[in-house]
């Protein structure tokens, strides 16, 4: 029972700190953040690490996930979940001597119906632009077969 007990201490104390470390809504927080903001589905909190180090975060925690993105952009890094996670993006700011920002969103069905509303209408719009060609081009064609006979029939 004594080995039982100290098999298990030891495995406390070298069990790696990202796993006891805390996360909103099955995603990673970053340590050492002060809390600005949190609800049931956004969590805005502020660090004092640089915008780099947090990235270095995100990167080796979600290394393990196939559906993640990571968008730079000017004035922030996104971090998107294409799968079926709870959360849908985090969101890290460059940050100014203050600290940096961090935000994470809860997936929720307004952007869901959004993208999907976007792709149908985005679908006939593109039908309706190949329709217009093919009717431009098939009156421009009619006209020169018209043409073509009525030359045929003078000679």
């Amino acid at each position: 029972m004594k080995k039982l007990a100290t098999f298990f201490l030891l495995l406390s104390c070298l069990y790696p700190f990202t796993a006891r470390a805390e996360n909103f809504l099955g995603a990673p927080v970053v340590p050492q953040g002060e809390e600005i903001v949190r609800t049931d589905a956004r969590l805005e909190l502020k660090s004092r690490l640089s915008h780099d180090q947090i990235i270095a975060f995100y990167r080796e925690a979600l290394k393990g996930f196939q559906d993640i993105k990571f968008r730079e952009r000017k004035d922030a890094t996104y971090i998107e979940d294409d799968g079926k996670l709870e959360w849908h993006s985090i969101t890290v700011s460059k940050g100014d001597e203050k600290g940096t920002c961090v935000t994470i969103v809860k997936d929720n069905w307004t952007w869901i119906i959004g993208t999907l509303i976007l792709r149908y209408v985005g679908v006939f719009v593109v039908l309706m632009i190949l329709l217009l060609g093919m009717s431009i081009s098939g009156k421009i064609i009619s006209g020169m077969v018209k043409r073509a006979g009525e030359g045929k029939a003078g000679n």
